[in-house]
């Protein structure tokens, strides 16, 4: 069984994202239309897995394998058993929404998941969103926190088995997200 780490925050996340998105960055060059601090690490207050998400945004789908190969050429490692995110109740459907890519980081470098979607994407767009709905909700942060500390402590075969768990959770914040975006006029 994996034994799955929750760490208290770390003020140093959003410094040791910049240096690493600045490397992504050199790497990537425009292929990259963005490069984004995603995931719980990037919502301050927020205990997570010491372990960096960032999301690459690439203009079209077939960039998608464009960005693997220049990641992998530099030592890092493609995750091929990761090509796509769960479809959520409520948004698109179709398949294209959902596609991705995963790389980690090279051995011995700093904890990364290297998340790649194309723009425009449902999937894209649900990740910014629930970033940016966690950190102008505390509260709501707070709860999801103590939610992934419990889910922590259960005993999984693997991590894959703790995703699907936050999975439908995630979901349950992200719904509300999208009428806060409504609200507020958020946009991508």
């Amino acid at each position: 069984m994996n034994a799955i780490s929750i760490v208290r925050p770390d003020e140093t996340w959003p410094a040791q994202f910049e240096k690493t998105a600045q490397a992504v960055r050199v790497i990537l060059g425009d292929l990259a239309q963005r490069i984004d601090h995603i995931g719980s690490t990037s919502v301050p207050g927020l205990p997570a897995k010491d372990i960096l998400d960032m999301q690459v945004t690439v203009a079209a789908e077939s960039e998608l394998d464009d960005v693997v190969e220049r990641m992998v050429a530099e030592t890092w490692d493609f995750r091929p058993g990761a090509k796509r995110d769960h479809p959520v109740p409520g948004l698109p459907e179709d398949e294209h929404h959902w596609i991705k890519r995963l790389v980690v980081e090279p051995m011995y470098r700093r904890r990364v998941n290297l998340h790649i979607r194309v723009a425009g994407r449902a999937n894209q767009r649900y990740a910014l969103l629930f970033r940016d709905y966690l950190r102008s909700h505390p509260d709501t942060a707070q709860a999801y926190g103590e939610f992934k500390r419990r889910a922590a402590a259960l005993p999984f075969d693997n991590i894959g088995d703790y995703a699907d768990l936050k999975d439908p959770v995630c979901d349950l914040i992200y719904l509300p997200a999208e009428e806060w975006a409504t609200r507020t006029g958020w946009t991508v």
